[in-house]
């Protein structure tokens, strides 16, 4: 299997993330970079300790929101603006998220 080095990053996960580690390279020579946080599905996860940031999802959820208030405004009724941010917002708030840990 061949291994794309411009899309993968190594991360370490603990106490020790900070110190540094020998390069790892591919069988073509391709350095993979080790990286201090990665984005993986939208969600973002820092190394010292296993955690995930949803700013990401936050901001586009929020821009989104906005582009349909901007679209609507306030011609449509609460039940068909309520309807738009479930069928079209939610997702994007969800994505990547396991569905057991809602």
């Amino acid at each position: 299997m061949c291994i794309n080095a411009k899309k993968s990053c190594c991360i370490r996960i603990g106490p020790r993330c900070n110190i540094s580690c020998a390069d790892l390279t591919t069988t073509l020579g391709a350095a993979i970079p080790w990286m201090d946080e990665l984005r993986y599905l939208g969600v973002v996860r820092r190394s010292v300790v296993f955690r995930c940031s949803l700013e990401q999802a936050k901001r586009s959820f929020y821009r989104a929101v906005n582009a349909i208030f901007g679209k609507v405004g306030r011609f449509a009724s609460e039940e068909v603006i309520m309807q738009l941010i479930t069928s079209k917002c939610i997702p994007i708030l969800l994505y990547g998220l396991d569905r057991r840990a809602l």
